[in-house]
């Protein structure tokens, strides 16, 4: 199991989570004004850039792992991928009293973060809540922003049944 590497800076700059929140809403505003241009002039060039400019700087800030479908704002700018179990919806109950991974021990557990840097976000703290569905594993390696503006993000796997929550809280399988 590889640990993840923290490269020069990127863990002060996950540890200001509403910076990058701010940056992270004005890059969302400006990809979409971007993008319809660089897709009609050379889809497949733009595809290309987007994976080098991604792996380039969420790599070196994040430790990306190109799955296609980033949550970061969703997850306190924490990549969850980052955790050796890959779960998108909270620690696994493995969690160390002192805060660490149990499959790492020297490593903090990526969810305990997320919770804490979740916290100090103004729009998007409330988005750790939301149940993200499985990774959709067709994804890896392709532009997180493309598959955002091209609605494939959000597409649930083949095989997966979307749920909403009842009257009660509780989930319950959406009708066809």
């Amino acid at each position: 199991m590889r640990e993840p590497r923290r490269a020069p800076g990127s863990e002060w700059l996950q540890n200001h989570p509403t910076l990058l929140e701010a940056i992270y809403r004005f890059s969302k505003r400006a990809f979409a004004w971007v993008y319809p241009p660089l897709k009609w002039i050379s889809p497949s060039w733009t595809e290309r850039l987007m994976v080098w400019v991604e792996r380039l700087l969420k790599g070196w800030i994040f430790d990306c792992r190109m799955c296609g479908q980033c949550i970061l704002h969703s997850s306190g700018m924490t990549c969850p991928m980052v955790c050796p179990k890959y779960l998108r919806n909270g620690p696994c109950g493995g969690v160390r009293p002192d805060g660490n991974c149990e499959v790492i021990p020297d490593m903090p557990c990526v969810w305990v973060q997320a919770w804490e840097r979740s916290q100090q976000m103004n729009v998007y703290a409330d988005d750790l809540r939301i149940l993200q569905p499985p990774l959709n594993h067709t994804l890896q390696n392709t532009s997180a922003w493309i598959n955002v503006m091209e609605k494939r993000d959000n597409r649930a796997p083949p095989g997966w049944a979307e749920v909403t929550p009842d009257a009660g809280g509780h989930a319950a399988p959406r009708e066809p």
